[in-house]
């Protein structure tokens, strides 16, 4: 029997038989039958409608169909989920990476592309300017990073393969690039000229890393629930907390924020914990009961006391009140999603891109949501914001980056 030749029917005893004598009967019954699931066709299509797909849509894509879009501009030019982006500090310009092995300059008023950046071979991760402006810096997977100078029509000045990347970032202050790799080494680099520090691994992936305010320190979170703090000058960690079950982290280090004295550090993990870190060590525990936890900022500068925000996978958003580490207030939100990333807004306001495509923005005294910001038809994937233009740029894995005016 050849492949594609469809089985013969067969009869079992309890079937039921057919004979010719039944024959309208039996017609008249198929076409009721057949009535029945045209109606029933038209109220699913009816449903599918109501929930926002279109037709021939799939709806195991779980695409989403936003009621209006909010943003003041788009950038279509990626053919991929967009992964990671950056505004420049001082232009009206964005970069932006993704699925598609690219990374776009573009501007943020017109979406216009000013430069792309090719020759990665993986998804590209990481994204940024330096903090004049002056280079951009993209980096994929594999760990191919590319520095390009803005001044001189996007020259490359300097180029490096690492192995895989796990993050990277430019210092705050100078032109040095920063980056962690999946055996938990970091490299630091002198940029233009590549002149190199590392910090060394012990096999567990760096997840995640920031740079303490007064330049000096790197803190970073390790794939098994590691944390380090490192000195810069000299490539040696002056804190190190092994992975605990009562006072730190056992499973990987996913969002971390420092406050601005540099004294305080919030980590958030995948085992739904939260932890604020002093210059000693573990100084308190964080439990959001909300599913791991992906996103945490501390110390917010517009509000009084010493505040912190978790948001978790499960959709929950909680501030909390450091000193004290109790919870002050959970975030309202009619239409919980889990939530990728956080950022401090003006006004004492909480910003957080969620999974399901839609940017929310709470009061962070009270809880109560302020606004959302629709035009995304699926997960956010990185939010980055300009608090002196109050504009955000949020990154989708629709394939589209897009720029907003916060009200």
């Amino acid at each position: 029997m050849k492949d594609n030749t469809p089985p013969r029917p067969s009869f079992d005893e309890d079937d039921e038989l057919i004979y010719v004598g039944d024959a309208d009967e039996v017609l008249n019954q198929w076409a009721e039958e057949l009535n029945e699931e045209d109606d029933n066709e038209d109220e699913l299509l009816e449903e599918d409608e109501a929930a926002g797909f279109a037709d021939g849509e799939d709806d195991m894509d779980d695409v989403y169909i936003p009621e209006r879009d909010d943003a003041l501009v788009t950038f279509t030019k990626h053919t991929g989920p967009v992964f990671c982006g950056m505004l420049h500090p001082s232009e009206d310009l964005a970069v932006t990476g993704g699925e598609d092995d690219k990374a776009y300059v573009w501007n943020t008023k017109t979406g216009e592309t000013v430069y792309e950046v090719t020759g990665h071979t993986d998804s590209v991760i990481a994204c940024e300017f330096s903090y004049d402006g002056l280079y951009v810096a993209t980096g994929d997977m594999a760990g191919q990073i590319q520095v390009f100078k803005t001044t001189q029509e996007y020259k490359k000045v300097w180029d490096f393969t690492m192995g895989d990347m796990c993050w990277m970032k430019w210092h705050f202050g100078a032109h040095v690039l920063m980056a962690g790799s999946d055996t938990g080494e970091i490299y630091v680099w002198r940029i233009p000229s590549g002149d190199c520090k590392v910090m060394q691994g012990f096999g567990e992936k760096c997840e995640v890393a920031r740079l303490s305010h007064d330049g000096k320190r790197i803190a970073a979170g390790y794939g098994n629930g590691a944390f380090k703090i490192w000195d810069i000058k000299t490539n040696a960690p002056i804190l190190d907390i092994a992975p605990s079950e009562a006072t730190s982290h056992t499973s990987n280090i996913t969002c971390m924020s420092i406050d601005r004295d540099s004294q305080l550090i919030l980590t958030g993990s995948e085992e739904g914990k939260a932890v604020v870190m002093g210059p000693t060590g573990p100084v308190g525990v964080l439990l959001p009961d909300g599913g791991p936890v992906e996103a945490v900022v501390i110390d917010n500068p517009d509000f009084e006391l010493k505040v912190a925000a978790t948001g978790t996978l499960n959709g929950k958003v909680t501030i909390w009140d450091v000193a004290r580490q109790t919870a002050r207030v959970e975030c309202e939100d009619p239409h919980k999603t889990g939530v990728t990333k956080l950022l401090w807004g003006k006004d004492c306001s909480l910003i957080g891109g969620t999974l399901g495509g839609v940017i929310k923005v709470w009061d962070l005294r009270s809880g109560a949501l302020k606004f959302d910001l629709l035009g995304h038809r699926n997960d956010i994937q990185d939010i980055s914001y300009d608090k002196q233009k109050n504009i955000l740029l949020s990154m989708s894995e629709d394939a589209t980056a897009k720029i907003f005016q916060l009200p």
